[in-house]
């Protein structure tokens, strides 16, 4: 074969090979074209919707303050756009709020507070780095002077009933320092004397004037957007269904008054593993239980069929749901 055949089949090849590239670019910008098109026409998302009479625990928010009204929205658009976390705080809520809620009023501290104890844990047990500790987030110091026991056996933070009332004791004591519930929430945040000496110093008498950190600035806002997407599910696009929640399961309490050797052999005796003893008692820190002399101690232990999840689950679409009979009509799904 001729050098001049050799050219012409070079040429001709580049000359595909360009009309190719050529090709695969226009397809490739009419795909991104096309895909620019489907992106902006299904991908929608809203700003939330801020109520303009808002109030936490009866005290209205002053809605007319700019930095009042996007602080509320600031936690609504993080929460309600948070949807994995949401929607496991409204789950988690069913079975924890049913024991809280007595205590609360039993003590004549307003329901809302429930709010405060789920954005302080997210209704867990969780440690804070500077050391608080339970669904409550109680510092050591303050546990003990609320009446919670702390040792190396025994941390009644941990126990939701208990550390619950205790709650309710600092809060009392705080409302009668404060005279408002708005401030009392604060100072569970910030302690007391941080929120006292804050208000002496910028010679101010509220909450909403204050100039605090971050997190204590926050706050109140934090609670309040739980509490709306709590009370308003489907308003904010979260739809649940009664047996979507996770349900109560029913207990017993057995009384203690000698010491345990050994938990894992006396959760066997009462015929469940030592992790559910743990599960349902996370105050037990160690793998046995000393009792002095005159003390005595409550177990709870989940009754049988708790590990019946479909059981379960039945008995929670059975019963009333976590949100009131007036609300669940048009907003749950069944």
């Amino acid at each position: 074969m001729s050098w001049k055949s050799l050219a012409i089949i070079a040429i001709s090849a580049i000359c595909l090979l360009e009309g190719f590239l050529l090709y695969e670019n226009q397809r490739e910008k009419k795909n991104d074209s096309e895909y620019t098109l489907a992106y902006q026409q299904n991908n929608r998302i809203y700003a939330v919707l801020s109520p303009s009479t808002l109030d936490f625990a009866g005290e209205p928010l002053p809605m007319n303050l700019y930095y009042v009204r996007e602080g509320v929205d600031r936690e609504l658009l993080v929460n309600s756009y948070w949807q994995s976390n949401t929607l496991l705080l409204l789950k988690k809520a069913n079975r924890y709020f049913r024991i809280m809620e007595p205590i609360l009023k039993q003590y004549n501290i307003p329901d809302d507070f429930k709010y405060l104890a789920l954005i302080e844990s997210g209704l867990s047990n969780v440690v804070s780095p500077a050391g608080a500790s339970g669904i409550w987030q109680f510092m050591p110091e303050t546990a003990k002077r609320y009446g919670l026991e702390i040792t190396e056996e025994v941390d009644e933070r941990y126990n939701l009933e208990k550390s619950t009332i205790a709650a309710c004791k600092l809060l009392a004591n705080s409302y009668s320092i404060f005279g408002n519930w708005t401030l009392s929430a604060a100072a569970y945040n910030a302690g007391e004397g941080r929120i006292q000496k804050s208000l002496s110093e910028q010679k101010i008498s509220n909450y909403y004037d204050l100039y605090l950190n971050s997190e204590t600035s926050r706050y109140i806002y934090r609670i309040v957007a739980l509490k709306l997407l709590y009370e308003h599910p489907t308003e904010f696009g979260f739809f649940l269904r009664n047996k979507d929640l996770y349900p109560s399961i029913p207990t017993y309490t057995v009384s203690i008054d000698s010491s345990i050797a050994s938990l894992v052999n006396y959760s066997n005796r009462l015929n469940i593993n030592y992790k559910i003893l743990k599960e349902f008692n996370p105050w037990l820190r160690k793998e046995k239980l000393t009792v002095k002399a005159g003390k005595k101690y409550l177990l709870t232990i989940p009754k049988k069929g708790y590990d019946n999840f479909e059981m379960l689950q039945q008995q929670a679409v059975e019963a009333e749901s976590f949100f009131n009979d007036t609300a669940v009509a048009g907003r749950l799904f069944r």
